[in-house]
């Protein structure tokens, strides 16, 4: 078994879900006593919040690749980033883990294998402003021919106000899981196949019974991926982007 590396913290919540899904996974394909070897690194949200609002991307990618070494230091063969947003960063991410001959893992990859396994071409995105208004996510989707489709400014501006004002804190509410059902519906309407829950957190919120239309979570997905590429090592030429 592989040791896998967890860059978490962004926020605790979801990092907490990605160790129990990882070792679940792992427990369930093993049996026995079987549980998954991590590497975890922590950061304080706070202090990367503090990056994001100020727009300090330079100092935000420095604090990644630092986890990241710190990561493959504690035995890490492979990473993971346990947020969307900040796979903005992910080229540090990836540069600090290549340093050691480590592969770094794009949540996005993950996320594509599951709409390829099912046969969706076009994805409703939901999460952080810039996941959803900025290209770098939509970018790397669209390198395994996948089209994505956000809310229009209302529902940008709810879906943020609410990662960041509430299930990032750990506040979850029955109004703001109907307000996102209500954009899920919106999103069915303009085309997208399924719906990608691109905030790790939204999935604690929006039960995909909720869900008018199918939904990717990327958490599970990017958990999944690392549990194959940990027990399955000849399953990573999946991460290669399609090409162009």
């Amino acid at each position: 078994m592989k040791t896998i590396g967890l860059v978490g913290g962004m926020s605790w919540h979801s990092t907490a879900t990605y160790y129990r899904l990882i070792n679940e996974q792992v427990a369930a394909r093993l049996g026995g006593h079987a549980s998954a070897r991590v590497s975890l690194q922590s950061l304080d949200f706070a202090e990367v919040r503090d990056c994001q609002l100020r727009g300090d991307w330079t100092a935000s990618a420095a604090l990644l690749a630092e986890a990241t070494r710190r990561c493959v230091a504690g035995g890490a063969d492979l990473v993971g980033l346990c947020t969307n947003l900040m796979h903005k960063n992910f080229a540090a991410l990836e540069a600090a883990s290549a340093e050691s001959g480590v592969t770094a893992v794009h949540i996005a990859d993950a996320v594509a294998a599951v709409a390829h396994r099912e046969g969706w071409t076009t994805l409703g995105l939901l999460g952080a402003r810039w996941v959803m208004e900025e290209t770098f996510y939509a970018d790397r989707l669209a390198t395994h021919g996948i089209r994505v489709v956000v809310p229009d400014e209302a529902g940008r501006e709810l879906v943020d106000r609410v990662v960041f004002d509430e299930i990032t804190q750990g506040i979850f509410r029955d109004e703001s899981r109907a307000a996102y059902v209500d954009v899920m519906r919106d999103l069915a309407d303009r085309g997208a196949d399924a719906v990608v829950l691109a905030c790790t957190e939204i999935g604690l919120l929006v039960d995909t019974a909720d869900a008018p239309l199918p939904v990717v979570d990327s958490a599970v997905a990017h958990a999944s991926l690392l549990v194959d590429l940990a027990l399955e090592p000849a399953l990573e030429p999946a991460l290669e982007p399609a090409p162009a």
